[in-house]
């Protein structure tokens, strides 16, 4: 390579082609096994020893901490593959590198690269063109096994394969079609938004215990006992203010020489807190759920009018709760007069909410929300990582499930769609005169890899 006057080394040409699409089957080569029904698990260990067993070929990809430039593009295939369709995250990496194996090596035997993108962008094209016009079909027809044997065929690479296969691919059937909801364009298909399931993990029992539960299950429990454990007609208010002593802010200090105006001060920082719970509960509030904390002479406020309170809920529960009954997030309960108030508009809505517990921990269920037909799915499984990977297999599966019903079509598996689509491809190469008839080959030869 020439030398840059910087004092770097700048290759191009045959040599960077080489050298990229080496990294990228470097990668696929990785994921290649854990592909399919018969795929090994991988375990990976980062640098601080965590230890993370999956097959999800996303999540795989995203722990390999790529510093290839070429093999970073596949890593941000993957992840994309995931946001959009949430599965075939591993088949994606490797038809992807595959497809640059066999362009190299048109490319190595003196056919321009344009021509060969010519080529494979006109095999994919075709190949579209073919799967909706001779392989899929619609689902209306066909009924909710096949949405079964959808999710199930999704699970049987994974953790939850073998033996609960069907038991878990009707669970994410179900827990899909729970959330149905009608689309935001009159007589356009339904929505099935995938972010009202939530998902809660709890080790012990074993993983057929899993169930879902009506309503949304918070992870945090009342904050003090003489709270009531099960509430009717529930109206949410979603904080994220502090509802402890209203301290000075940090780096403030104030000299006072009286010890009466100190007691005057305390007495003050009560007062303002004592306000704020009023306003709260003055305006219907039964169930007060906040990401900071409540501190014990605030608690008793709450307990005395009957009122659930929970602190240090997550932030992106409270958005789901939010979203789930209505209710609006409330950053500071300042209005525009300088007071402090809070309107009874700002609550959500729910029928009920119930205490219930689940091995050592108690969850908090908010049931029949106002706007969403949320659930949650329990998993149960023996350790930490097994629950992790089945709740990604798990949302794998759900994911799958969505796009069927909202594109209302579906493919055979197992490899089935690919080889045809090979054999087709290679019958159109053949009515091809130019030279992009090497990349449509090509491009059939790949697919055979999955």
């Amino acid at each position: 390579g020439m030398s840059l006057a910087i004092g770097g080394v700048r290759s191009s040409g045959q040599d960077v082609r080489t050298g990229n699409v080496m990294a990228c089957c470097a990668v696929a080569n990785i994921v290649k096994s854990s592909l399919g029904p018969v795929g090994l698990d991988k375990m990976l260990v980062d640098e601080v020893g965590d230890v993370t067993v999956t097959n999800d070929g996303a999540t795989i990809v995203r722990l390999l901490e790529i510093e290839h430039p070429a093999a970073k593009v596949l890593a941000e295939l993957a992840a994309q593959q995931d946001d959009e369709v949430g599965d075939g995250t591993t088949s994606v990496v490797i038809l992807a590198a595959e497809l640059m194996r066999s362009a190299n090596d048109l490319v190595k035997q003196r056919i321009h690269p344009t021509t060969v993108i010519a080529g494979l962008r006109m095999a994919m094209r075709e190949a579209c063109k073919h799967i909706k016009q001779q392989l899929a079909v619609p689902v209306d027809s066909l009924g909710r096994d096949v949405l079964v044997n959808a999710a199930a065929t999704s699970l049987s690479s994974k953790v939850l394969g073998s033996s609960e296969k069907h038991f878990f691919a009707n669970m994410a059937v179900d827990a899909v079609m729970h959330t149905k909801e009608p689309s935001l364009i009159p007589g356009g298909p339904d929505r099935y938004p995938l972010s009202s399931i939530h998902v809660l993990k709890a080790q012990g029992k074993s993983s057929h215990e899993s169930c879902i539960l009506n309503g949304f299950a918070l992870n945090t429990t009342r904050a003090a006992q003489g709270m009531p454990d099960y509430l009717k007609g529930v109206k949410v208010a979603c904080l994220d203010i502090d509802l402890r002593r209203a301290k000075l802010k940090m780096g403030m200090s104030m000299v006072v020489n009286d010890p009466e105006e100190l007691a005057k001060m305390h007495e003050k920082e009560l007062e303002v807190t004592r306000h704020r719970i009023k306003c709260i509960i003055d305006a219907g509030c039964n169930l007060v759920l906040t990401t900071k904390g409540i501190d014990d002479t605030s608690l008793k406020y709450f307990v005395e009018a009957g009122v659930v309170a929970c602190r240090r809920v997550s932030m992106k529960d409270l958005k789901r709760i939010a979203a789930a009954t209505g209710a609006s997030i409330q950053t500071s309960l300042a209005d525009l007069e300088g007071d402090e108030t809070f309107d009874a508009s700002m609550l959500g809505d729910a029928e009920e909410a119930v205490e219930e517990t689940i091995r050592d921990d108690r969850v908090l269920l908010v049931k029949g929300c106002k706007f969403s037909n949320s659930n949650t799915v329990l998993l149960r499984g023996p350790n930490e990582f097994m629950c992790d990977e089945m709740a990604r297999s798990f949302h794998d599966a759900t994911a799958v499930v969505k796009r069927v019903l909202e594109s209302n079509m579906i493919v055979a598996g197992g490899g089935a769609v690919e080889v045809a689509l090979s054999v087709h491809l290679e019958k159109f190469a053949a009515s091809i005169e130019t030279r992009e008839q090497l990349g449509v080959l090509e491009y059939a030869n790949a697919l055979l890899v999955i």
